[in-house]
């Protein structure tokens, strides 16, 4: 079964442009490392709860949105290879992380074994 790692972040919404050139600069090097996929979500539908929500969880602030996100694997293994393999490649040191378009701490992000695949 394959291995998902998972993310949750928020995102100003005057920024939106800027994450998805990061998003989509991201996808193509975690594909050339051995992801299947890279699935990016801008939140659409996504209602703020009284105990627990998305927004919630990433202490999202006024004028940003939610962006739930995964990155698809053959296996634990080749993520773990894979992944190492592309935090040292070129494209992603080049970046400046004190100029990313979104707040980082705020991230929530694991790795899961998938349990159903229907």
């Amino acid at each position: 079964m394959p291995y998902v790692d998972g993310y949750v972040l928020s995102v100003p919404r005057k920024n939106k442009s800027d994450y998805i050139r990061l998003a989509e600069e991201s996808a193509a090097v975690f594909k050339d490392h051995g992801a299947l996929s890279v699935v990016e979500n801008w939140a659409d539908d996504v209602p703020d709860g009284e105990l627990t929500s998305l927004p919630m969880a990433v202490k999202c602030e006024e004028g940003e949105d939610v962006v739930f996100s995964w990155i698809v694997w053959p296996s634990r293994e080749v993520r773990d290879v894979g992944n190492k393999a592309a935090m040292e490649d070129s494209r992603l040191q080049d970046w400046d992380l004190s100029k990313m378009p979104f707040d980082g701490k705020r991230m929530i992000f694991g790795g899961f074994k998938t349990i159903v695949e229907y």
